[in-house]
């Protein structure tokens, strides 16, 4: 037992992984969701500075008068008018990063918000876990990866200035709203570079990122069978509900005979009730049963007063042709109503209680 528990050689199940998501428990790449959204914000970016690169020129305007002329109200007065002239102009840039980090998110495998990880616990003062985690493999990927990207964006960043650098040196005959031009398409262009390379990282971390969680989240064989056996239940409750609702089912089945109107016996081994309602087609078994329960029905069937008659071929094939609730076959129709006919004569005598033989069938 204890070598099938720590031998953890199989995938997760389903369950498991979703569990593992609603908790939390599983990695997910940061980097995605923040490459993406400085994508988005490079793509969107040239749109919103054709907006309001005139109005940056205009606050720069108001706030190379007030460095001139220093007036605290007119200085309030600025700072606000250019609040409300900034931030309509970035919004939809805001929004549409969120929307692309959120994406990144999905992309992982849904959107899972826990509070599991904020509850503190004592695995998490766990000593030696803790060491792993500054010591082992993911510590030094994460390490790698961030000297990675600071090699990529600082080699990006200096080409950028590079290229941009004699432009602004020579920008003298320009205008403000020019050199602003410029410099956006500048950091435009960085963004754009920048998040090229920082995809192809994201993606080699999503990569090492399933690896891991594949690895920590392998199951033994004796998990595997404990989660079966709680998805499908203990097996003696099964059994116990099975058994109840068995009974209940014969129950209820038990009290239908009352309302029948004959009962096909075989004599002693085999019992079928049916009962006729006018309109409703062929005749429907109400009840039936071998063994026991034939006994039962019989037994019933003689505490109300209900005719028994005794038809060993006709009682075996509707035992095994007739489900609970089903109407009476068509090829037995006409030895069923032989059998009706037969009992309400009975009933007309009145001497329908108790066990009877069809005429015919005596003399034959």
């Amino acid at each position: 037992m204890s070598g099938d528990a720590g031998d953890k050689s199989h995938k997760a199940t389903p369950k498991r992984m979703k569990q593992l998501r609603h908790d939390g428990a599983l990695q997910r790449s940061q980097d995605l969701s923040a490459w993406l959204g400085m994508g988005v914000a490079a793509m969107t970016l040239s749109a919103v500075l054709a907006t309001g690169t005139a109005n940056a020129v205009q606050q720069l305007t108001v706030v190379r008068a007030i460095i001139a002329n220093p007036d605290p109200a007119v200085a309030v007065q600025a700072l606000f008018d250019g609040t409300t002239t900034i931030l309509p102009a970035i919004a939809p840039l805001l929004v549409v990063v969120v929307i692309a980090a959120i994406g990144g998110s999905a992309a992982q495998g849904g959107i899972y918000f826990s509070t599991k990880k904020l509850k503190p616990t004592f695995k998490q003062f766990n000593l030696v876990k803790g060491l792993k985690r500054v010591f082992g493999g993911q510590a030094w990927w994460q390490g790698l990866k961030a000297l990675l990207k600071t090699i990529v964006v600082a080699g990006v960043l200096f080409v950028t200035v590079k290229n941009i650098t004699p432009m602004l040196l020579t920008s003298g005959g320009l205008s403000l709203h020019q050199v602003l031009d410029l410099a956006a398409g500048g950091v435009a262009d960085l963004m754009r570079t920048a998040v090229a390379a920082g995809l192809i990282l994201a993606v080699f971390d999503i990569l090492v990122i399933r690896k891991t969680n594949r690895k920590q989240t392998m199951m033994s064989t004796q998990e595997i069978k404990q989660e079966s056996k709680s998805s499908e239940g203990d097996p003696l409750l099964k059994g116990a509900i099975r058994s109840k609702q068995l009974a209940m089912s014969r129950n209820r089945m038990m009290a239908a005979i009352a309302t029948a109107d004959v009962v096909l016996v075989n004599p002693t081994h085999v019992a079928v009730a049916l009962k006729y309602e006018p309109g409703h087609g062929a005749p429907r078994v109400v009840a039936k049963g071998s063994g026991h329960v034939a006994a039962r029905i019989r037994a019933e069937a003689t505490a109300k007063r209900v005719p028994m008659v005794a038809d060993v071929p006709l009682a075996r094939a509707l035992n095994a042709a007739c489900k609970l609730g089903q109407e009476v076959p068509e090829d037995l129709f006409v030895q069923v109503a032989k059998i009706l006919a037969f009992v309400m004569s009975l009933r007309r005598r009145g001497a329908a209680q108790g066990v009877h033989t069809v005429p015919d069938r005596r003399a034959a």
